[in-house]
C-alpha cells in the first residue's frame, strides 16, 4: 500500500538513492545537501512509500525570493519558514513507478500545503520537456531561468495563488 508522508532524516539513504537514480550526477543533490534539507525544512519534504521503499519525493525550501536561483539549491539555511514562496527543488519518481500519477499526487499536496500556509505561490524550474506537465497545474512559464544548475537550460515556472 502506498503512503504519502513527511520525510525524516531516517530516510536519508533511500532519498539519496532515489535522487541519484532520477537526476544526472551534475543535477542531483548530494548526500550532504539532502541531509541539510531534511534537518532544516523537513515539513517541506514529502515522500511516497510502498513496501518500505521510497518511490517518489518532492522537496523545496520557503523563502521571499521570487526566482529560483542556484544558491538556493546549495544553501539550505536560506530557508525562511515565514517566506512568501514555496520553492520546488526536486520532484523525483522511481523509474519503475512513473506514469502512475505519483508526481501529480505529490505536487498537488505540495501546492495544497503552500495554500494552507498562506504562501503567495509555488516556484520551480524545469527542463523544456516538463513545461507542459507543470502548466497542467496552473504554473506559468516565465521563460528561461537564470539558473545554470547542472549546465542545463531551465525554465522558470510560477504558480501564483
Amino acid at each position: 500500500m502506498m503512503k504519502l508522508r513527511t520525510a525524516s532524516i531516517a530516510d536519508i539513504e533511500k532519498i539519496y538513492q532515489l535522487e541519484q537514480m532520477c537526476f544526472p550526477k551534475e543535477q542531483a543533490a548530494n548526500r550532504q545537501v539532502l541531509i541539510d534539507r531534511l534537518n532544516i525544512f523537513p515539513n517541506h519534504f514529502l515522500v511516497i512509500e510502498e513496501n518500505n521503499q521510497i518511490i517518489a519525493m518532492i522537496n523545496g525550501m520557503v523563502c521571499n525570493q521570487e526566482e529560483l536561483t542556484d544558491n538556493l539549491y546549495a544553501v539550505s539555511s536560506l530557508h525562511d519558514e515565514k517566506g512568501a514562496w514555496q520553492m520546488v527543488f526536486g520532484l523525483d519518481t522511481h523509474p519503475l513507478y512513473r506514469k502512475q500519477g505519483l508526481a501529480s499526487q505529490l505536487l498537488t499536496e505540495f501546492i495544497q500545503q503552500a495554500k494552507v500556509q498562506k504562501r503567495k505561490g509555488v516556484i520551480l524550474t524545469c527542463v523544456a520537456q516538463m513545461v507542459g506537465f507543470y502548466e497542467r497545474f496552473g504554473f506559468v512559464n516565465k521563460g528561461v531561468s537564470v539558473s545554470t544548475h547542472g549546465a542545463v537550460e531551465w525554465y522558470l515556472m510560477k504558480l501564483i495563488f
